[in-house]
């Protein structure tokens, strides 16, 4: 009785968790993730450019702090041309962590963080919350 009054609350406490808001950049940590996870994330030039090409592209997140003009203009361009929505993310570092890009210490901090400049979502995999608040906000950024 005591264990199933225990797990009683554990639920309870998990869902009070899901009702506060998520921010959009939580909720991309997550649909990245997701997307990792289903085998949906591109992560480098050369594989984004391929998935962007080939029109297999959902989503794509740019980092701000890319130093080669160049670059940024051709994953815009082919943003552009196949129609898909660009997220502008702040610095590298934060992108290839978010991708896995990264190894973990034993109390969950990443350390050892590679720098990604670009990645591409061809499957989110799942419907989730998180999914719809990044699709809610690439909605709201392309008006």
């Amino acid at each position: 009785m005591a264990e199933e009054d225990e797990q009683m609350e554990v639920e309870v406490e998990v869902q009070g968790e899901e009702e506060s808001p998520m921010s959009v950049i939580d909720a991309l940590k997550e649909v990245l993730k997701k997307a990792a996870v289903y085998d949906g994330l591109r992560r480098g030039l050369h594989e984004c450019a391929k998935a962007l090409d080939r029109r297999a592209a959902r989503l794509c997140c740019l980092a701000k702090d890319c130093d080669n003009d160049e670059y940024v203009k051709l994953v815009k361009a082919l943003c552009d041309e196949s129609g898909v929505h660009l997220i502008m993310v702040e610095a590298g570092t934060e992108l290839g962590e978010w991708c896995g890009l990264a190894k973990r210490n034993p109390d969950g901090t990443a350390r050892k963080v590679v720098r990604c400049s670009c990645a591409v979502v061809t499957d989110y995999g799942e419907e989730t919350a998180a999914l719809n608040i990044v699709l809610n906000y690439v909605k709201s950024q392309g008006n």
